[in-house]
């Protein structure tokens, strides 16, 4: 499973979000595929506001202030599937 994380540099709660998501890769298998939003401009229109963005199975699951039990349980609903 691929999870999807927007986010862009210099930006400390993609780095927070990153972190949390290498926590959870510790429990569940998934890869973390980091997209910057500047790379694409239909990104960072839609994306600029909500920065860090957690995407799984194309569905947006988190944003901003990314919370760890949230994706958990999505991920394992997403695992158990």
């Amino acid at each position: 499973m691929v999870v999807n994380l927007y986010s862009k540099v210099d930006c400390p709660l993609c780095e927070k979000a990153k972190a949390v998501l290498q926590e959870l890769q510790k429990e569940y298998d998934f890869q973390i595929n980091e997209i910057d939003v500047y790379s694409d401009d239909a990104l960072l229109e839609k994306y600029q506001l909500m920065i860090p963005v957690v995407e799984i199975d194309g569905e947006e699951i988190d944003y901003g202030m990314i919370q760890k039990e949230i994706l958990r349980k999505r991920l394992l609903r997403e695992l158990n599937s």
